[in-house]
């Protein structure tokens, strides 16, 4: 079959890999019908090399037909539609019999401390083969699998896998009072959603970028929008808007991508041009983040407030302004998205009347999987107006 596969920074390549098989009675094989390139799948094409293998098949964001399932795969059908978690859970462990599919200790990669194994996401995640593919194996598939209907195209559902749950999440993170208000730092898929969900539920809305064609797209679905090029100072913009106090929640959609850090951007680039494993020790260590968005985060949240964050940080000693939060009241809630605990909430606005979430006005660029190289090339430099890419293998 064909495959995304990576051979080192800023170079993914589509081969010919082996077909997967069943190996345990809990595995199931789909045929891939649409996967996508996420935003985190961006730190494998620039900063996480020490931790990936030559070869190695990325993805997480796939969808498709199951063709075969092992003995114990009973919820799901050769035949049947469906759409497949990032994170792969047990459902029946500890932390799955409290919803915390993210730390299910059936998957968790303990040799690096980390919490449920992901699809395509390197060795700190169990190096599991990814869904940028024509087939994939999924572990745990007799609880992973979302089963969906037939008939609704491929993008009404594929955003299930893990772009709808993580902004359901970051929403529900951010304890957003009743009719209260919310900031969306960054307005990439994350934040395009999180603010589109907290719109639906009747908050209000800010969402900051510098990209023209992100904050657009939050304009066209009713979003307030800060644009970061025309204001030195968005945290007292925003304080401006907000009868002087800032809003009761922020959302951080941005992580280690954010603009403007010069230590981070610095730490980043030095680490690239290290040898692995000095590059592993110096990621696992040291502090990479680039904090301006979290930093402003901080400051544009009113007192007593919470801060959601979903995107994704790398460092481990990064500084925090501790006074600042403390001082504050600050109430902070991250980490990977639960994809299973918030699909019962999620389906009835994809499956009735309408598209309360705007789900097919979220890819900008629908490609062959074969032009995978040219997806991530786009996506990386913010090119051709790419916002989010789906490929179909």
């Amino acid at each position: 079959m064909k495959a995304v596969t990576w051979h080192g920074k800023r170079d993914v390549r589509v081969e010919e890999v082996s077909d997967p098989a069943v190996k345990e009675p809990t595995d199931a094989i789909i045929r891939v019908t649409t996967t996508a390139i996420c935003g985190s799948d961006l730190h494998l094409y620039e900063v996480l090399g020490p931790f990936i293998g030559e070869g190695d098949i990325l993805g997480h964001e796939p969808m498709g037909v199951v063709e075969e399932v092992g003995a114990e795969v009973t919820h799901i059908s050769p035949g049947d539609r469906v759409v497949i978690p990032f994170n792969i859970s047990c459902g029946h462990c500890y932390m799955c019999d409290r919803a915390l599919y993210a730390q299910c200790e059936t998957t968790q990669v303990r040799e690096y401390d980390t919490g449920a194994a992901l699809f395509g996401y390197t060795k700190l995640y169990g190096e599991v083969p990814g869904g940028q593919a024509q087939y994939l194996r999924v572990p745990q598939a007799h609880f992973g699998p979302i089963k969906v209907p037939d008939g609704p195209p491929d993008e009404r559902f594929v955003y299930l896998s893990d772009v709808l749950p993580t902004s359901w999440q970051a929403v529900e993170w951010a304890e957003v009072p009743d009719g209260g208000s919310v900031t969306v730092f960054g307005l990439g898929p994350i934040g395009q959603m999180s603010a589109r969900i907290a719109r639906h539920r009747g908050y209000r809305v800010i969402g900051v970028d510098i990209v023209p064609e992100r904050l657009e797209m939050a304009r066209r679905h009713g979003i307030e929008v800060i644009d970061g090029n025309e204001t030195d100072d968005v945290p007292e913009a925003i304080r401006s808007m907000t009868a002087g106090r800032g809003t009761d929640s922020v959302i951080d959609a941005v992580g280690m991508e954010a603009h403007g850090y010069t230590v981070g951007k610095l730490a980043q680039t030095v680490t690239g041009m290290l040898p692995d494993r000095a590059a592993a020790a110096m990621m696992t260590r040291a502090g990479l983040d680039r904090l301006a968005a979290l930093q402003d985060a901080i400051e544009t949240v009113r007192r007593g407030g919470t801060i959601s964050v979903s995107g994704v940080y790398g460092g481990m000693t990064d500084p925090m302004p501790m006074l600042q939060m403390f001082d504050k009241g600050i109430t902070l809630r991250m980490g990977q998205a639960h994809v299973k605990r918030w699909v019962d909430d999620l389906m009835p606005l994809l499956t009735g009347d309408g598209d309360p979430l705007g789900v097919e006005d979220l890819a900008t660029h629908r490609l062959p999987l074969d032009q995978a190289p040219h997806g991530y090339e786009i996506f990386q430099k913010k090119e051709d107006g790419a916002i989010k890419v789906l490929l179909t293998p």
